[in-house]
């Protein structure tokens, strides 16, 4: 017999080769029906899979993120069973669950398929599923791997397989369709009531652009029609929400072939809002003692090399910039903490200088494939909310604890309030991975940790997402229609202060290396915009929106009036523009709406006579008359109450 623990803390006995679903069944068949994947001592299996020994156990139904990815993995395999039925002779390479569903990269020979092919497959999918085929995991010798994909003339699997070690290598079968896969998978698949393409893409294998360009097939699938029909809808939402779509649509940004893909070109809107972000984190920055510096947007390859980004990420970067000198190269900046580690080493420190915290929004270059770029999520040049915090050992966790509340205080000022930190720690099975001695890593590890249970955060501990140099605190947001999104990071870094020798002269006259603590709250200019965006659906909080209001004179006789209005609103730093041109009101109004702009006001021979303004607020219709002085005390108590409620405490170093 075998004992099982259960999430509650019950035990509850098994025999010898039980599974997780005779579990299920021994609690209640409604249960078992229900069960799709099984999380045994941590790790999601089959449900079907005999659990081994003594474990605990969670049974993981449709409302278990688990349960979801190994339902889409198991629709990928669906899928790729539909296409070889319907398309003869095709390959596959890898089909992965990701965020919202799944994906295939397929070689299709000769035919060309596109989303015409769609219902096509939908419906072959389906058919399939009906069946109920059982997912038949097999473990397999290397030998039979190669010979049954040799037979079968699939380059990409063999390729797959040069990588695998003898006593690793797993098939799983349904129906007539076999893969090479690790899993894990639901029963079977009739659990599949529901399914729909989303979308079809070029991918390089392997992701390498001198490779071919393989097939790429999104896709999705659910237990219940009903689920599906809710998940478009929010697809459509996110349609509706695109910060690419609402960006062009306000005038916020742009991109320009002949400047080059991924360079995003801010326009006068889009560049008083960034700014508008910057300077109210960079109020908040000063008051938490952190101070400003400046760095250039190209550095000496040796720089990097020092740092060992270039070790790194040098075939992914742009290339170096060769100079009149011989041998001289400089790189596009790809990072700014080898620059701050300069600024540190300009002159010499005491431990009465420590905490030195170093503020930079720094503009750095990243070569991105053509495929990868979108919009302003995924650029070849962003600029990062910056700095680099150099303390002692000592100082470590008050510093990330402080950080924690710098990042706090900018996401409910800006409304994400739906948010997990995830502690990114070590591959343990990938050392290589990462640069400097075990002892700082744990050090490191140990402290990030620490702080977030002392702050109170909801964590989730994921090994193999540490930088190169360090462990991360990653905050994790769900926008207003519930997709997730990283925002904020902080990460304890022992390493590049080895690697650039920094040092500074403790109480005991002693040379000590300092602790350098990265941290970005908005992560990048581009990205944090592009979140935002879609999060408000374009309509920006009061004291961030670039127009505030829009003065619409209802004829051109009372343009002057309105230009007046407008003048007096400027001395009280409210942001407002005259629409004069010669159009009936309506239809300005419809405009400032779908402009999203909040305010509205509009003016004519009363308003004119006595001095006052008509108000409408966007979305909700007439607000009524007031002077433009109490309109601008309207505005006033409204940014306010929205700054005010979340004021930054000082915190003096």
């Amino acid at each position: 017999m075998i004992q099982i623990t259960l999430p509650d803390g019950s035990i509850r006995q098994a025999e010898d080769g039980a599974t997780a679903m005779d579990v299920a069944r021994d609690i209640s068949e409604g249960l078992a029906r229900n069960v799709l994947a099984a999380e045994v001592d941590g790790e999601v299996r089959d449900a079907q899979r005999p659990l081994g020994g003594d474990v605990s156990l969670k049974l993981l139904t449709w409302g278990d993120e688990g349960a979801q990815s190994t339902l889409w993995h198991s629709g990928a395999h669906l899928m790729a069973e539909a296409l070889e039925v319907l398309y003869p002779g095709v390959k596959f390479w890898v089909g992965p669950s990701v965020e919202g569903g799944f994906y295939y990269d397929v070689d299709f020979g000769d035919h060309v398929f596109s989303d015409k092919d769609f219902p096509t497959v939908e419906k072959k999918m389906l058919e399939l599923a009906k069946q109920k085929s059982e997912y038949v995991r097999k473990d397999i010798p290397k030998s039979e791997a190669i010979a049954y994909f040799q037979d079968k003339g699939d380059e990409y699997k063999l390729d797959l397989l040069e990588n695998l070690e003898d006593g690793t290598i797993t098939f799983y079968t349904q129906g007539g369709f076999t893969d090479l896969c690790r899993g894990p998978h639901i029963p079977h698949t009739g659990h599949i009531k529901a399914v729909k393409l989303l979308a079809v893409a070029g991918a390089y294998w392997k992701g390498d652009e001198s490779q071919k360009q393989l097939t790429r097939i999104y896709g999705i699938a659910f237990p219940k029609k009903s689920q599906l029909a809710e998940h478009l809808e929010l697809l459509e939402q996110a349609r509706q929400r695109d910060h690419r779509k609402l960006g062009k649509e306000l005038d916020l940004f742009t991109f320009s072939e002949k400047v080059g893909q991924g360079l995003p070109l801010w326009l006068p809107k889009g560049a008083d809002l960034r700014m508008r972000l910057e300077s109210f984190l960079k109020e908040a920055q000063r008051k938490m003692g952190y101070e400003p510096v400046i760095t250039p947007h190209i550095g000496n390859k040796e720089l990097y090399v020092c740092s060992g980004h270039y070790e790194k990420y040098g075939e992914d970067s742009f290339q170096p910039i060769k100079t009149p000198a011989e041998g001289e190269e400089y790189l596009l900046k790809p990072m700014n903490c080898p620059h701050h580690c300069e600024v540190f080493k300009s002159r010499p420190r005491s431990y009465r200088d420590l905490p030195v915290r170093f503020a930079e929004f720094g503009t750095v270059y990243r070569y991105e494939q053509s495929g990868e770029l979108h919009g302003l999520t995924r650029v070849r040049g962003f600029t990062q909310d910056d700095a680099h915090i150099f303390c002692t050992v000592d100082q470590v966790k008050e510093e990330v604890g402080k950080v924690i509340d710098l990042v706090l205080y900018i996401f409910k000022t800006l409304d994400f309030q739906d948010f997990i930190a995830q502690v990114s720690l070590r591959d343990p099975e990938n050392p290589g991975k990462y640069i400097g001695s075990d002892e700082n890593w744990d050090k490191a590890e140990k402290a990030i940790a620490e702080v977030a249970v002392e702050k109170g955060l909801k964590t989730v501990t994921e090994l193999g997402e540490a930088a190169f140099y360090g462990p991360k605190l990653d905050f994790m947001v769900r926008d207003a229609i519930g997709r997730k999104w990283q925002l904020g990071t902080v990460q304890i870094d022992y390493n590049l202060p080895e690697r650039f020798e920094l040092e500074y002269v403790g109480a005991d006259n002693q040379k000590h290396r300092p602790v350098m603590i990265h941290r970005a709250p908005f992560g990048s200019m581009e990205r944090f915009v592009a979140i935002l965006i879609e999060h408000c659906a374009g309509k920006f909080p009061l004291w961030l929106t670039p127009e505030q209001a829009r003065i619409l004179p209802v004829s051109d006789k009372f343009n002057d009036y309105a230009k007046e209005v407008s003048k007096s609103l400027e001395k009280r730093d409210i942001r407002a523009l005259v629409d004069d041109r010669s159009e009936k009101v309506g239809k300005k109004i419809r405009e400032a709406e779908l402009d999203k702009v909040p305010y509205m006001l509009i003016v004519g021979g009363d308003e004119a006579e006595n001095g006052t303004v008509a108000v409408r607020r966007q979305g909700e219709g007439d607000v009524g008359g007031m002077t433009t002085a109490a309109f601008a005390d309207r505005i006033d108590s409204e940014v306010r109450e929205m700054l005010g409620g979340n004021e930054m405490i000082e915190q003096p170093n």
